[in-house]
């Protein structure tokens, strides 16, 4: 293994001697980066891209120095310094020279390699850029960062497209697919949408994996014809999707060692189509594993636990893989080196087997002859007894269907009564049913070890024999002739093996693999006895045809034998040219549609019926001369073809001549393009530098524009401010307004009710004065009445000593009710004038002033109404007095007469006067009652039920006091009889 390193160098060879690669570990060369500075460093490799040949690649260290590598002219130089880490390449451009680079400040620069000046600067993202795609045309690219992904037009360098998520959902790659025009999307959500990439329209979205094998995507691969997808993650489970069934078809599960998968990648071939059959496989370890997805097989591995690959790139053609390690070193690999062992090429078809010396055959031994119903074989000695079995009918059977039977869903039977119906295969699936007829075993590691040895010294002047106008088809034919003869040592020796293999090369020449497949399986079944007389024809093989013809049209056979005319001129030319230059392309295609469909006598058969179908022009020969004609044409073809040799390579100094003026002028024009390209760098530089000027003068002008908007912010901000404060103040001002005028309210409430209480102070002085007068006339009215009762009896005393108190108490009882009824009232009042004070006071704090006015009249309002009750409790008051006035005369009035009558009985104790009292007991009850419902008319409603209540309670205690009385007065009645009865107790 050699290693290089790059020191201070900016260009050099890549190694010194020429590379020879162990099978073992497949390294070209090592490349490091070490500074020979005082304090030498390694500087780390972070990324590398090949370009579109696959012989140059590119990658840039931690610190913006990208280089770029020529493995087929063994050069390297430094072609930039960023100044800053890259974090993704891409060289695979529509112009060679130019590659982008996306840098760690977030934008995406393109370079040229040549110039090495820069093309365009791409701005946009808003987080790191770790991937970039570019379609197949090289027209535009994709970049991607975790939180977007945009489209770019490389011929013009602007945006087109743009991607948005969300937040929730970040992206884990977008590419394109290659040689198609769709773009894959593959989100952290393990959603993977196809689009259109001119329309942007969604094509599909592959189904979610199953839940038993469900794995977060991290990593993807595509094959390069587009038709596989692979997908890994933090797993050892590899999912492959079919994106043309749109369905997830297999699961690879990885050795036990491996828990995560970093990188994925297939291994181009070019001869397998771009169905890609090898995957690269980066674990967790720092070791790439690749395998064979269809057999699920172990290939080979690069890196190790102590040299672990931190990531890989395979060149397109499949040559090379480029490794950055992790130790920051760059590893260049040769496949062919790690395929060795598994490409060994099988071993020789064609094998030599010596005769033994004693026993010889001759010529005769090996003729066979047809006759009816059977096929004769060569005779054998009489000695020699061959044992046969025959296999019985029932085994025959499932050996016919198991041979019947072919791959991807085929049956033979089936497709040869196709065949029989329409007398061909369709032109869409001919190529598909010939494979699966043939049974090819594409086998690319074989054919491509076949092809690494080159073109066989045979066929180097091909050109010269065999003249093909079409450089690629006579690419191709001496490609597959070289391929042939390094598989077998005869076909190097076989003079017609260009033209059997001509008109397959010319059918399959956009796919190597199934055309040298295809006539290696001609030649091993259909062709298979045509080297035992090598190099003479096939004598076997033409004495089988003229045993045919012997038995299908003897006069033709006769004929021939009667002209001295053979096999080796009637047949042997139709099976050396495999009939290409006696039918055309689709009479070519539908003969071996049934050659291949039916067993390989087949082809004997049609050599016959060719001549038979071609009697009548062959019987009207009647010389030979005239069957050889053929040759004759023969001859005048190869005297024309070397006089168009003669032409052509005059042809072909005047076109190397013209191609050399060509050149010429192409160099000319490639200078003036040069120079157009300088020029265009440079005014691409100068409109560059003029951007950078708009945009610091436009960084100025908004500078400025931010600094005026934040001096106007700032003193909007002190505006605001200011009257923030001014608003405080205010708020502050009205509040002590607010509590000062609540205040005075608090005091005008205060002295509004130290004046309601002095006023009912008063008044309850009032109260008590009259109270304390009602008290000592009650006390003058019970002295009154305890002398008019001091004759009675004991009894008598108590029940008026009762009768009074229970007065006293009615009578106190009615006062203390009255008392409540008023206290209660002016607590209602005073309750009511509080309520309306506290809103009043509330309607103030939130209307100010304005309601100050409606205060002051509610206040007036509720002025008048007290004044007015008042008005009505004084009339009230009147209309009681006068009452309590009358009631006072009417008992004075009664004490008086019963006053005078008992004096009167006194002096005549045998008078009678229970009339008189009578009518005198109606005057004074019918008295004070007319005069009080004459004056209650006038009274106040609640004042009128309260005096009605009080004269009732009056009325009931004066019936009770007369009864009283009146019962007192009988007793005395009948005392006073008593003792005019009895005169001796008179006069005791």
């Amino acid at each position: 293994m050699q290693s290089t390193d790059l020191g201070n160098k900016e260009s050099g060879k890549i190694w010194h001697r020429k590379p020879s690669p162990a099978t073992r570990d497949g390294i070209i060369v090592n490349i490091i980066h070490n500074t020979s500075d005082y304090h030498p460093k390694v500087l780390r490799f972070l990324n590398v891209a090949f370009d579109g040949t696959g012989d140059c690649l590119i990658a840039g260290d931690h610190q913006g120095n990208i280089y770029v590598f020529d493995l087929y002219g063994n050069r390297f130089n430094l072609v930039q310094r960023t100044a800053q880490a890259c974090t993704a390449l891409a060289f695979n451009l529509r112009r060679k020279s130019e590659f982008l680079v996306a840098l760690a400040d977030y934008s995406i620069k393109c370079f040229d390699t040549v110039t090495k000046e820069l093309v365009s600067w791409m701005r946009g993202h808003e987080s790191s850029v770790f991937s970039i795609s570019v379609h197949a045309s090289g027209k535009y690219a994709i970049t991607t960062s975790s939180d977007t992904a945009q489209l770019w037009d490389l011929d013009t360098f602007q945006r087109k497209r743009k991607l948005n998520i969300r937040q929730s959902v970040g992206i884990q790659k977008v590419f394109f697919l290659p040689l198609s025009n769709t773009i894959l999307s593959c989100f952290k959500d393990n959603s993977i949408f196809a689009w259109e990439c001119d329309t942007l329209f969604c094509k599909y979205q592959l189904p979610a994996p199953p839940e038993s094998s469900s794995i977060l995507y991290k990593v993807f691969a595509v094959t390069r014809d587009g038709r596989i997808l692979a997908a890994g993650g933090k797993s050892n489970h590899l999912h492959l999707w079919c994106l043309e069934a749109r369905q997830l078809f297999r699961i690879i599960q990885m050795p036990t060692k491996v828990r995560a998968i970093r990188h994925l990648e297939f291994l181009p071939d070019s001869f397998d189509a771009g169905s890609n059959q090898v995957l690269g496989v980066l674990s967790q370890d720092g070791i790439m594993r690749f395998i064979n997805i269809q057999t699920c097989k172990l290939l080979f591995e690069i890196g190790s636990l102590d040299q672990g690959i931190s990531s890989s790139v395979i060149s397109p053609h499949g040559r090379y893989i480029a490794s950055i390690m992790e130790n920051g070193s760059l590893n260049v690999y040769s496949v062919q080196a790690l395929t060795q062992e598994i490409n060994k090429p099988p071993l020789p078809l064609v094998k030599v087997i010596e005769d033994l010396p004693k026993k010889k055959l001759s010529s005769s031994d090996l003729k066979m002859k047809v006759t009816s119903g059977r096929v004769q074989q060569p005779a054998k000695p009489r000695g020699s007894k061959i044992q046969t079995r025959i296999l019985k009918q029932d085994l025959t059977g499932d050996f016919e269907s198991k041979k019947n039977e072919l791959p991807d869903g085929l049956n033979k039977k089936r497709l040869q009564i196709l065949l029989k119906g329409y007398g061909e295969y369709p032109t869409k699936y001919r190529m598909f049913i010939w494979r699966s007829l043939l049974q090819l075993p594409e086998n690319h590691t074989a054919f491509s070890s076949l092809i690494d040895k080159g073109t066989h010294v045979t066929f180097l002047n091909l050109q010269k024999k065999y003249p093909i106008k079409s450089r690629k088809l006579l690419r191709v034919l001496q490609r597959t002739l070289s391929a042939l003869a390094h598989w077998s040592v005869i076909f190097s020796d076989t003079p017609y093996l260009p033209l059997l293999a001509f008109p397959f090369v010319k059918l399959f020449q956009n796919n190597q693999l199934i055309c040298f497949e295809v006539i290696a399986t001609l030649i091993i079944n259909w062709c298979q006895h045509w080297f035992e007389y090598f190099p003479n024809p096939p004598i076997n093989i033409l004495s089988m045809i003229e045993n045919v013809l012997a038995f299908h049209d003897k006069e033709l056979l006769r004929h021939f034998i009667d002209h001295d005319i053979t096999s080796q001129l009637y047949a042997w030319p139709l099976l050396e040219t495999v009939f290409s230059e006696v039918l055309t392309r689709e009479e070519w295609l539908k003969l071996f549609d049934n050659i291949f469909s039916n067993h390989p006598s087949f082809l004997l058969m049609t050599v016959v019926a060719y001549n038979i179908c071609s009697r009548v022009p062959l019987l009207n020969c009647n010389l030979k001369d005239d069957f050889e004609t053929v040759e004759d044409m023969q001859a005048e073809v190869d005297q024309q073809r070397v006089e168009d040799e003669a032409w052509c390579q005059k042809q072909e100094l005047l076109r190397k001549a013209e191609e050399t003026r060509r050149e010429m002028l192409l160099q000319e024009e490639e200078k003036i393009i040069q120079q157009r390209q300088r020029l265009a760098a440079v005014k691409r530089e100068l409109q560059v530098k003029e951007m950078h000027l708009q945009d610091a003068a436009r960084r100025r002008f908004l500078k400025l524009q931010q600094d005026q908007q934040e001096m106007e912010l700032r003193r909007l901000d002190d505006e605001i401010g200011r009257k923030v404060y001014m608003r405080d103040r205010e708020i502050a001002a009205t509040a002590r307004d607010l509590e000062m005028r609540q205040l005075e309210l608090e005091s005008q409430k205060r002295l509004y009710e130290k004046n309601l209480t002095e006023n009912q102070a008063a008044v309850a002085k009032e109260m008590r004065a009259d109270a304390d007068a009602y008290r000592r006339k009650v006390d003058l009215e019970e002295h009154m009445f305890h002398k008019l009762i001091e004759a009675g009896e004991t009894q008598s005393q108590k029940t008026q000593k009762v009768i009074k108190e229970n007065l006293a108490k009615a009578e106190q009882a009615c006062l203390n009710t009255d008392w409540q009824i008023q206290s209660l009232h002016k607590q209602k009042c005073d309750d009511l004038q509080r309520n309306k004070c506290y809103q009043e006071v509330a309607k103030l704090l939130r209307e100010n002033r304005r309601k100050e006015i409606e205060i002051l009249n509610a206040m007036v309002e509720q002025e008048a109404k007290k004044w007015k009750e008042a008005e009505g409790k004084e009339f009230c008051l009147r209309s009681a007095k006068k009452a309590s006035a009358l009631s006072d005369a009417s008992r004075k009035w009664f004490l008086k007469q019963e006053i005078n009558a008992a004096v009167e009985h006194a002096e005549n104790p045998c008078h009678k006067e229970e009339p008189r009292f009578q009518n005198e007991q109606e005057d004074a009850s019918c008295l004070p009652r007319t005069s009080h419902l004459n004056d209650s008319s006038e009274m106040h409603p609640s004042t009128q039920i309260s005096l009605n209540r009080r004269a009732v309670e009056w009325d009931t205690t004066e019936q009770n006091l007369i009864q009283k009385v009146r019962n007192l007065r009988q007793r005395l009645t009948a005392q006073a009889r008593h003792r005019c009865q009895t005169p001796h107790l008179l006069a005791a």
